[in-house]
This record gives C-alpha cells, structure tokens and sequence, in this order.
C-alpha cells in the first residue's frame, strides 16, 4: 500500500518538481534528522534506568525501572522523581510524600516506601556502602522497635552526616599547616592554596548548611513528620478499609429486613439517624483533641530520629564555621602584617627624601662656588675647606632637624 502511493505522488509530481537539486533534499533530510534527535531527547527523558530493590527482609536485587513504573508504584509526581535524577544537581532533600519517602542526601538518592526501598544504582561508594548496610541490619536486627521506612532513613543521614563530617576533618587537617605556613612566610603559592581551600570549604559549608536546614524544617513541621509515617498510615487504611466494609455489609442487612415499614418506623428511623449524627459530631469534637496526642505519639520516634542527626550535623557546621573564623584571622593578621611592612617602606621612603633634600642643599651651595666670579673666600688657602665644613654641619643639623619634626608628628616611630 504504500509502495503504490509512494508510485502515485511521484507519478502526480511534475517533471520540474522531480528534477529539484540535491539540497531541498538534503534539507528534508535535515529536518527529519533533527525530529529523530528531539524524539531520542524524549525517550531519554522517559528512559529507564538501573534501581536496586531492598525488601524488608534483607534482601535486595538490581531492577531496570523506568520513571512511570515508579510513579505508578510509589504514587509520585514527575517533579519528585526529577530530584533523584543525577543529570540534574539539587541540593540534599526529604519529602514525605502518601506512600514514599523521596530522599536526596548527597549521593544516596532513593525512594522508601513502607515495605521497600528502592535506591538509585551508582558506582559512587556510599551506595555500596548503604545496600550493604542495610541489608545488613534488617537481616540481623529483627527486633529493632523502628518501621521499616525509619530504619531506612535513619541509616540515610547516618552515611550522609558521617561522610560529611570525614570531609571537614580531611579538610581541618590538611588546611591549618598552610594557614599556620602562610602566617609565617607570605607567598604566591601559599597565597594560592589558602584560596583553593577557601573555596572548597564554602561549597562543603553550603551542602552541610543545606542538610541541616532540612532536618531543622522537618523537625519544626509536625504534619511533615506525620506524612513520613508510612507504616502507620498503611495500617489505618486497612483499618478504616476494614471497618467500612463491616458498615456497609451491615446497613445491607438491616435494609434487607426493613423493606415494608410504617410510618411511625420511619419516625423511629429518622429520631436514630439524628443520634447517630449528634454522636459522631461529639465523638469529633472529642477526637481532635486526641487526635493532637495520638499524632505527636506516632511522630515521636521520628522526632528523636531526626534531633539526635542534627546534634551532629550541627556540631559538623560549627566546625566549619570556626574553620572558616580561622581563615578570616588569618586573613586580618596577613592584611595587619602587610600594611606593617607598606608603612615600614613609606618610613624608609621619607628618611632617603630627606636624605635627598639635604644632599640637594649641598649640592647648590657646591654649585654656587663653582661659577666664575670674584670672592674673597678663594683668597685664603684654606677658605674652601672651611666652605666644605661649614656646609656639611648646616646639612647634618637640617637633617637631623627634620627627623626631630617627624618623630614629633609621630611620622617617624620613636
């Protein structure tokens, strides 16, 4: 069929149109070149990548998975999903999200569930670290009091705030010797590795900042907290799911047999009903209160979790923030001790103008004698030595006057 169409819009086509050159051709071409690109660019998008499964057994295996199985199965949006892509660089976040924990912490990008965890393949050495680990733990603690969903989160922020802090001590050791080195001796190169280091503890005091900050906002926010309770909340759907079936099932029957009634039946019915609604509506009033309670008991472990993290993230940042208190002293003692040496050199400058000034004076009086003219002086044979001497003492005391003047303006150090 389409051999015979193509046959007929080529027989259809004038000859002209036919015997075009190459290059409307190669410009066809082109552009269907460049769509196949665009539509590469949309499956890569859309493309699957290489997961590992952990169970809440402890055991886990290598999936290929593409985003819209995940949301499907996690009942997460694109955008959530586009945080744990490493093509893109977003900063350390947590959201608790209905069935899944979307959590970004440095290199350990995954998706927690109440039953599973599903985390993002990579050759970098803290996802090993975090598989193994946690199949580790959830092999050999089966009786740790923690949901499935906390045990993996806690061990999250315990790899992230670990590895961390394994940086800023990497970094402590290796940039105190060179500040202590450029203190004493100011170089180019000491000067250059200051300001290589510098940079490299502003972008780590930036991820340490950002981690904190987001323990910090999931620990002031009590419906954050009590979204990331996906164990809990699974188990009150059942429950609400199990109950609601019971009620239904029973109303059934109760219409079954009621099916002629009278009107004072229905009277009776009507005066229940309202009870029945009045009881709910005391029973709500009651249950927000309690409600109040039972959430902070639930998010409880979750709190203690998040709070004892932060202690060390933020003992992390306080080391920076003193690392970089050190840096800045340094910076000051360096700019004291330089402007030290510009005033040592404007002082030395002075003392050679002065110098200068005074040599100046002998060399006009020396000039003055050197004219041809007629003078008495040259008739004695010793009056040039005495016009030499004479001038020698009125320059030394011109130029120890004018030192006297500079230490009096307090120019000169005493």
């Amino acid at each position: 069929m389409d051999e015979t169409q193509d046959q007929y819009y080529s027989s259809s086509l004038p000859e002209s149109s036919l015997s075009h050159d190459s290059g409307g051709r190669s410009y066809f071409n082109g552009q269907m070149n460049r769509g196949t690109g665009i539509s590469g660019l949309k499956k890569r998008g859309h493309g699957s990548r290489s997961w590992i499964k952990i169970g809440q057994d402890g055991n886990s295996q290598t999936v290929t998975l593409d985003k819209a199985t995940i949301m499907r199965h996690c009942s997460l949006p694109s955008r959530d999903l586009r945080l744990l892509d490493p093509m893109f660089i977003y900063p350390s976040t947590i959201l608790g999200r209905e069935k899944a924990i979307v959590v970004n912490l440095e290199q350990i990008r995954c998706v927690i569930t109440a039953d599973e965890v599903i985390l993002m393949n990579s050759l970098d050495g803290s996802v090993g670290q975090y598989r193994l680990e946690l199949c580790n733990r959830l092999q050999n603690e089966k009786a740790d009091d923690l949901p499935f969903e906390f045990r993996a989160l806690e061990l999250a922020l315990e790899l992230t705030c670990t590895s961390l802090d394994a940086q800023v001590k990497e970094l402590e050791m290796e940039i105190y010797p060179v500040l202590d080195e450029l203190a004493s001796s100011i170089s180019t190169l000491n000067l250059e590795r200051v300001r290589r280091f510098k940079g490299h503890l502003l972008a780590l005091t930036q991820r340490v900042q950002k981690v904190r900050d987001e323990i910090e906002h999931l620990m002031d926010d009590d419906g954050d907290m009590a979204e990331m309770c996906l164990t809990e909340k699974r188990r009150r759907s059942d429950t609400y799911t199990f109950s609601d079936c019971f009620q239904t099932h029973a109303s059934g029957r109760v219409i079954s047999r009621s099916a002629p009634s009278s009107p004072e039946r229905t009277i009776s019915g009507v005066q229940m009903l309202q009870r029945a609604f009045s009881s709910i509506a005391n029973s709500s009033k009651h249950g927000s209160s309690m409600g109040s309670s039972d959430n902070g008991e639930r998010i409880e472990p979750l709190e203690m979790l998040l709070e004892a993290y932060f202690v060390v993230i933020d003992n992390t940042l306080n080391t920076l923030l003193s690392l970089k208190e050190y840096i800045d002293d340094t910076e000051d003692f360096i700019n004291i001790k330089l402007g030290n040496i510009q005033n040592q050199l404007i002082q030395f400058e002075l003392l050679l103008t002065a110098a200068t000034l005074v040599a100046a004076v002998f060399a006009a009086v020396a000039g003055v004698f050197g004219m041809n003219f007629e003078t008495t002086v040259f008739d004695y044979p010793s009056g040039f030595n005495l016009v030499l001497v004479i001038t020698g003492i009125a320059c030394v005391a011109l130029y120890l006057a004018l030192l006297f003047y500079f230490k009096y303006k307090k120019v000169l150090e005493a």
